[in-house]
């Protein structure tokens, strides 16, 4: 891959294979992890809302919610005040 300026900022091009491996598409993002040697790095496809939201979902089936449960955000949020 070779590395290419674009505005003040490097960029990288990924060939077609990697990121059909990555299971990319153009307006994804990715994150970047360290490798265990200084010259590695691992690009991870971050996952998108409604994957997270499918992910809660799913481990979330199994709960079971008190029949007068309700969530509010507004107290989850308030921090005690």
């Amino acid at each position: 891959m070779k590395v290419s300026k674009w505005g003040n900022s490097l960029a990288v091009r990924l060939p077609a294979d990697v990121a059909a491996k990555l299971g990319v598409k153009e307006g994804d993002e990715l994150y970047t992890i360290p490798g265990m040697a200084e010259e590695q790095v691992t690009f991870v496809r971050k996952s998108t809302r409604e994957e997270r939201w499918a992910r809660l979902r799913e481990l979330a089936k199994d709960i079971e919610w008190p029949a007068d449960y309700k969530f509010d955000r507004d107290e989850a949020n308030s921090r005690g005040k």
